[in-house]
């Protein structure tokens, strides 16, 4: 443990259980689904409504060989070239195995995908894939459906569900083992402000921490909230510095800052091609998949090409698509294009990269069992190993099916005894709180620093603003007033601490590899990159670079 905590008041309720779910997402529904199916009482806690998490903005769809000729080994294949070196091989295999059957689980759980005339399930085809593996639904909608389909069957399973709740710190008995939550309840409801869930086995399903960045394709919840917990508790954190930039994002403006619609990848698998404000296509040649190329390569290919240009932004050209398939296929994006004046029917579509997904997160092991006994972590709050130095499109959904799976699994095998009121304290001195108005500089600190483009003096220069804001928060002087506890508060807080780990190990990653692009290190290491960067944070709030002896990740129990 690392004796820092958030300063919240103290808990004014609580309730017991046997799993506290925190997200409700792909991955923390499957796990509380899994770990009530097996008799566990399981509570879900979720930071806005229950399908207000990041999975149902996933438009391009869930990737597992299930099409003629696919395989698994397939599969993996293009995971392991898409990770640049860094996946773990044995999580890989496990996603890709497993992955199908779970798929077909999920469709028992009452998820619709789109079928061909003959039946099948209709598969797509994404960046970085050699074959088409994607199952989509609605079109483009898949998350919305995946996650429509898993509330539905949480409400029918009249789970224990707490809805607006910000998760706080990890409760630990005396032995450091989890012991449940502290959280914030907003709003009137059956619970209010400040409470604690105890409960001996805690899984971390909170998804990203796109709003580090000032423009993300994440929702506004996507705060690192689960990141910043484990890393108070104690847990280790690795590949933090691997933050995938979707490349065709809808551009705005410059000046555009929180979620931006996302324009699928699926689109350039249908047949878009990108060009040039010339109408000059830039990706072919670039690499033999041209625009289907892995998402790290395509980002690049897009920001280089802006900088030959001049260019605040590049073209996604889909007017071949015609009418009619841009309102069946991809009806979501097509909303979304008119909504801002842009017609992709009759115009290419302005695109230019944004914050996506974090490759790396707290660091597990096959079944989710952090470093920390007790907490578990699944979906894109984890680093299972599967997604290396860059995510394979349509993996995400996927990976937290499958993990989840494995961590109710483990869950339900050990049954932990449950913990009584007194052997969960509230441990730890409180961290000085920032002032909320941080989160904009913050935000254009991260965005600057430690974008797409990153070097020894940006990450520098990132890593001196934050300690300041830091530095300010811990002395009061970076805002008129002290900081009253609160959601915008402790947000700001996570947000800090997350950017504030994340520059740290992108400084010292001194090497280009997969969507970690150093101007001033152009080249891939594998002599001494092959490593993971496993972080955890000192007493003080100091990150803690540690550098793995090989691109094995180390057993997450001494005794593994």
């Amino acid at each position: 443990m690392t004796g820092i905590r958030l300063t919240a008041p103290a808990p004014g309720w609580a309730i017991d259980a046997d799993v506290v779910v925190v997200g409700s997402g792909v991955a923390g529904l499957t796990a509380a689904l899994r770990c009530a199916a097996a008799g566990l009482d399981t509570v879900v806690v979720t930071k806005a409504r229950l399908d207000d998490g990041s999975t149902r903005w996933a438009q391009g769809g869930i990737a597992a060989a299930l099409g003629e000729g696919d395989t698994p080994e397939q599969h993996l294949d293009d995971t392991l070239v898409a990770g640049a070196g860094l996946c773990d091989e044995e999580a890989v295999r496990t996603l890709v195995t497993e992955g199908p059957d779970a798929v077909r689980r999920l469709i028992d759980t009452g998820a619709h995908f789109d079928t061909t005339d003959s039946g099948d399930i209709a598969l797509t085809r994404e960046g970085g894939h050699h074959r088409r593996r994607i199952a989509h639904a609605g079109g483009d909608a898949t998350g919305a459906e995946i996650s429509r389909a898993l509330v539905e069957a949480v409400r029918e399973a009249a789970l224990h569900t707490i809805e607006n709740a910000l998760v706080l710190d990890l409760l630990t008995d005396a032995e450091g083992r989890t012991a449940g939550v502290s959280l914030h309840v907003m709003g009137e409801g059956q619970h209010d402000g400040v409470g604690a869930v105890r409960a001996p086995s805690v899984v971390l399903a909170t998804g990203g921490m796109g709003q580090v960045f000032s423009a993300t394709t994440n929702p506004s919840v996507s705060t690192g909230d689960g990141v910043a917990l484990a890393l108070r508790a104690g847990a280790e954190v690795s590949d933090l510095e691997f933050v995938q930039f979707h490349p065709t994002v809808l551009f705005l403006g410059a000046d555009s800052e929180g979620q931006q619609p996302l324009v699928s990848e699926a689109v350039r698998g249908e047949g878009a091609h990108l060009v040039d404000g010339d109408g000059v296509r830039f990706m072919a040649g670039q690499h033999e998949l041209a625009e289907l190329a892995p998402r790290d390569i395509v980002a690049k290919g897009i920001t280089r090409r802006m900088h030959e240009k001049g260019a605040e932004h590049m073209y996604l050209d889909a007017r071949h698509f015609g009418a009619a398939m841009w309102e069946q296929r991809f009806p979501t994006i097509l909303a979304a294009c008119r909504a801002h004046g842009i017609d992709p029917v009759t115009e290419p579509v302005p695109v230019a990269p944004a914050a996506h997904y974090a490759s790396g997160g707290v660091r597990t092991d096959l079944r989710g069992r952090t470093t920390v006994p007790g907490l578990y972590a699944c979906g894109e709050v984890a680093c299972t190993g599967v997604h290396g130095a860059n995510r394979l499109a349509s993996n995400s959904l996927l990976e937290g099916l499958v993990f989840a799976e494995r961590i109710a699994a483990d869950i339900a095998e050990a049954r932990p005894p449950r913990t009584g009121p007194a052997a969960a304290p509230e441990a730890g001195e409180p961290v000085a709180l920032p002032a909320p108005e941080s989160r904009t500089a913050i935000q254009r600190t991260m965005s600057r620093g430690a974008g797409v483009l990153r070097s020894a003096a940006s990450l520098a220069a990132a890593a001196e603003e934050l300690d300041a804001l830091d530095s300010g928060a811990a002395t009061g002087t970076d805002g008129a007033k002290a900081v009253v506890p609160g959601v915008d508060a402790w947000e700001v807080a996570n947000l800090l601490l997350v950017s504030r780990v994340l520059v740290a190990a992108a400084r010292d990653r001194e090497e280009t590899r997969g969507c970690h692009w150093r101007e001033d290190r152009p080249d891939r290491d594998d002599v001494h990159g092959r490593r993971h960067l496993v972080v955890r944070i000192a007493p003080d709030g100091t990150p803690v670079v540690h550098r793995t002896e090989t691109a094995a990740f180390p057993p997450v129990r001494p005794s593994d």
